[in-house]
């Protein structure tokens, strides 16, 4: 065939080894759900009305709904090992970020400690360390779990590949409008992979339901420190 070829960086290539090697050796099922975000939409903008603050997007709902459902469900929260299941101490949530020879998800890590806009801050400087290579060992190998959001494109759903030796990972796309009897409701697609020898369907049916649960209650979860 004609054509140009295209030489695989080394960082292409190992993305290319490693989700080959997901796909081969964990064996992949997927669970969808639905969530109203009309609150939390809500609660970011009035977060925002403060302009001398760090800026809150909906990524860092994300990832605390992310935190709050893997505290509530540790058995995502862990690795694949041949002896067992490692639940690890620490959640440490994974954020896909796009960069020009590929993809990377650096962990922030214990997601769960910290408050809205210490979140936001913290995607904001993981993302700028990652496109410039200056991210720390322990955010590139220390993720436990991966969120991929790609609600900043025209993409409805998509499912993502799991990253080894996690047992999980979560796709969410944009919001679309949904028409209900109370009106038209803002709907995010949320699409969990999971690893079928770590966890079942009614694991990720109840991860999803915690998560949904977070993220529709906006004023328990994007709180902000005292």
């Amino acid at each position: 065939m004609n054509g140009k070829l295209v030489e695989q960086t080394r960082m292409r290539a190992g993305i290319a080894r490693r989700m080959v090697e997901s796909k081969q050796q964990a064996p992949h099922f997927y669970v969808q759900t639905e969530v109203a975000v009309d609150a939390a939409s809500e609660r970011i903008a009035a977060l925002n009305e403060n302009a001398d603050a760090p800026r809150v997007t909906m990524t860092a709902a994300l990832v605390l709904a992310c935190a709050a459902a893997l505290r509530a469900h540790p058995m995502f929260n862990s690795v694949w090992t041949p002896e067992g299941l490692l639940q690890a101490d620490e959640i440490n949530v994974g954020i896909a970020i796009a960069i020009d020879d590929g993809l990377v998800a650096p962990a922030l890590i214990n997601a769960d400690t910290l408050d809205v806009r210490a979140t936001a801050a913290a995607i904001r400087d993981l993302a700028d360390r990652a496109r410039t290579m200056r991210l720390r060992p322990a955010e590139i190998s220390g993720a436990t779990f991966t969120l991929s959001n790609l609600g900043m494109f025209d993409v409805t759903a998509f499912t993502a590949i799991v990253t080894p030796p996690q047992v999980a990972i979560l796709a969410t796309a944009r919001t679309v409008e949904r028409w209900t009897g109370n009106g038209a409701t803002a709907m995010l697609t949320a699409t969990l992979s999971a690893d079928h020898r770590a966890v079942d369907g009614v694991d990720a049916a109840r991860f999803l339901e915690t998560f949904k649960h977070a993220l529709e209650d906006p004023a328990t979860l994007l709180k902000e420190a005292m």
